[in-house]
């Protein structure tokens, strides 16, 4: 892309604060499951671009979580006492495997898992009723027990018969009873026992027939036959005609799990690395952003726990297909009957799921793939393995999701290239707007150029010069050069060595000012070193290089405006600016070199005719004198670097020349010449190797 084609947006993006940040809610809790912030406005951000919005990540996991109570670590039976419970064990996923009441689910133990019998948001317990389902081992106990057995068993009469008390009214389910359903439910799901599975949803309250509805929901994700098709969504239909309604939980369960099966069939690694992987890169997710600590360790615990359920779920699904440590890939016929699935709850569902409900299921679905995408292939977005996360992103926007943007911002920032692409294309698709501009900001501002490449090239991004200018106060050399090997305009260019020269970034200004055409420079000469000074925060060293270098590669030229500038009357001149400038710079610092020189001379000679030491420097051998007396400025000029020197230590310099005896040294001699002769004079071991007279 030519830089003239970015012309037209050169407005909206012109200034370097001119990023529009994202905008947290007063009340994150009510955004309903965002792991990031909810709104994104014209607000001018620092250079530091690290945004409040971060720190909602972390505070919307939080709330999100404490109000859903994915698995609360403590739980309150009737007497008061507190019951923890223990860590899931390593049994079979129907052994473990307990929908929570208020959260996706949980992975409990066989004698500690606790499920409220309240309601969402309940903290009470009641399990002092016996339990619905036999005690007998043979039957309950032990869930590596065969379906067929269980199903010997325990008719759906003798089901019917132990759901009601002496009097024939039926009653509440304890907790055991949920426990011991859901083992057998999930059994009956995995195994396709789809007749079994529908007798046990005969004994289901509603509360247990939610629980139901999402063991049913997560296992479309590994379909692989039409008969298992049927299967499940027959299932699903029975379980909402007799009474399922949380369709919420159900959509954003399955929309996480989902994602982590699509980015789980993109690596290479076993499940156990992935785990390692995953709480790494959560970790450094949870770095990046501001907030409190002891708020990020709670939402990266509870991050974490959440997203090793979903990687135990799919490592019993790929056990069941004969993989042990890896994650089966579907084929296209499978997704597509997965996708099919999905959209069955969909219809069923109906306008019981909200606008809201969408927007909330894209975003659980977005979240994981942030945290794999460093794992990811190249092309991972275009590969059969992204089919089912393309799909239901597809649906969840034709629901209703309306937060494409927001995600498609969050995953620039954290460079997840293959999720910016597959948001791209689904953006095109329904014709939604997506500012790749700002997402550009975002990417360059964390150095993702993987995810800037993707901007550039897939999404049209065409405003550099905000991120450009950022880049340059940072000093961020690989986006700097990325932005210049692209293709910048000469403004761009010289508005980002301004940058660099307020921020005092040397090598920045070093690597752009060859860039920057001389014309411009010498146009625009002034008013780059007027904003260097007035943005420089009290450090006047990127004007000083841009001095010491020559800029305008004409010395005369150079002086004359550092002079014109430290004699400005202008209000728009910052007072640092104006004063460094005329004790280094101005025609009023080299006359003050030239008298610094000859009093330096004065009381030189006057040392070595009256000093009183016993050395008798008199008695030193000439050159040894002249070393005495001016290898200290010497040292300064090599010091101070650069083509020119300040007008300060040349007036110095130029007065040391002409009391050598060389004859007339002209005024307007430069640093180059002048070190030249005082190295000349110097003993050779003194001198720099290689002499700074040719470099400069």
């Amino acid at each position: 892309m030519s830089s003239t084609e970015r012309h037209t947006s050169e407005e909206k993006h012109l200034h370097p604060n001119s990023l529009e940040g994202p905008h947290v809610s007063s009340c994150p809790f009510e955004q309903g499951f965002y792991f990031w912030p909810r709104g994104f406005c014209s607000v001018s951000l620092p250079p530091s671009l690290i945004l409040d919005s971060v720190r909602a990540v972390s505070v919307d996991l939080i709330r999100w979580w404490d109000s859903r109570r994915m698995e609360d670590e403590i739980m309150f039976a009737d007497d008061g006492r507190h019951l923890v419970k223990e860590n899931p064990s390593e049994d079979l996923l129907c052994s473990e495997m307990e929908t929570d009441v208020n959260g996706f689910g949980s992975l409990k133990d066989d004698g500690e898992a606790l499920t409220s019998e309240k309601g969402e948001g309940s903290h009470a317990v009641f399990s002092k009723e016996a339990p619905l389902l036999s005690k007998d081992p043979r039957i309950s106990s032990n869930c590596s027990c065969s379906v067929k057995k269980l199903k010997s068993r325990m008719s759906v009469t003798e089901l019917e018969h132990r759901k009601k008390d002496r009097n024939g009214q039926e009653r509440k389910l304890s907790r055991q009873d949920r426990i011991e359903l859901g083992r057998m439910f999930q059994g009956a799901v995995s195994s396709h026992d789809w007749e079994l599975a529908e007798s046990l949803i005969l004994l289901a309250d509603p509360q247990t027939l939610n629980d139901a509805l999402c063991i049913s929901l997560d296992s479309i994700w590994f379909l692989s036959t039409q008969e298992e098709l049927y299967g499940i969504t027959g299932l699903i239909k029975k379980i909402i005609s007799n009474g399922a309604y949380d369709f919420t939980r159900a959509a954003l369960r399955t929309s996480f799990l989902a994602s982590c099966v699509s980015a789980c069939q993109s690596r290479t690694m076993s499940l156990a690395d992935t785990v390692t992987v995953m709480a790494q890169r959560l970790h450094e997710r949870l770095q990046e952003c501001n907030g409190d600590e002891v708020l990020k360790a709670e939402a990266g615990a509870k991050v974490q726990k959440f997203t090793e359920w979903a990687l135990k779920c799919i490592g019993f699904h790929s056990r069941r297909h004969g993989n042990e440590d890896r994650v089966s890939h579907s084929s296209a016929i499978e997704i597509q009957l997965q996708l099919s699935a999905f959209k069955t709850f969909l219809d069923l569902a109906g306008n019981q799921l909200t606008g809201k409900d969408f927007t909330e299921a894209f975003d659980a679905a977005c979240f994981p793939l942030t945290l794999f995408s460093s794992s990811f292939d190249p092309g991972w977005a275009s590969g059969i393995s992204a089919t089912a996360i393309q799909g239901l992103l597809g649906m969840l926007v034709e629901g209703g999701a309306d937060n494409v943007n927001q995600c498609f911002l969050e995953a620039s920032r954290f460079g997840s290239t293959e999720l910016v692409r597959i948001l791209l294309q689904i953006a095109q698709r329904n014709s939604l707007d997506v500012d790749v501009d700002l997402a550009l900001g975002f990417a360059s501002h964390y150095c993702k150029i993987g995810t800037m490449e993707c901007l550039v090239e897939e999404g049209n991004a065409i405003a550099f010069l905000g991120p450009l200018m950022r880049a340059a106060e940072r000093g961020c050399m690989q986006v700097v050069q990325w932005f210049v090997e692209r293709g910048c305009r000469d403004m761009e260019l010289c508005l980002a060595l301004t940058a660099a020269t307020s921020s005092s970034q040397v090598g920045i200004a070093t690597y752009l000012l060859p860039h920057v055409p001389q014309h411009v420079l010498a146009a625009l000469s002034i008013e780059i070193l007027k904003a260097a000074g007035e943005r420089s925060g009290g450090s006047l060293d990127g004007v000083a290089f841009l001095l010491r270098s020559d800029f305008l590669g004409d010395p005369a030229a150079t002086y004359a405006v550092a002079d014109s500038i430290a004699r400005s009357d202008d209000e728009n001149v910052a007072p640092e600016l104006r004063a460094f400038l005329r004790e280094h710079w101005s025609e009023a610092a080299f006359a003050d070199g030239l008298k610094c020189g000859q009093d330096h001379y004065v009381n030189v000679m006057r040392i070595l005719s009256r000093g009183e030491s016993p050395i008798c420097l008199k008695d030193l051998p000439a050159p040894l004198r002249l070393t005495v007396a001016y290898l200290p400025l010497y040292r300064e000029c090599v010091a101070m670097g650069g083509r020119l020197l300040s007008q300060r230590l040349r007036g110095q310099l130029v007065e040391a020349v002409r009391r050598l005896g060389d004859g007339l040294v002209d005024k307007a001699s430069q640093g180059r010449e002048l070190l030249a002769i005082l190295e000349h004079h110097l003993p050779p071991f003194l001198v720099c190797v290689p002499s700074v007279a040719s470099t400069l």
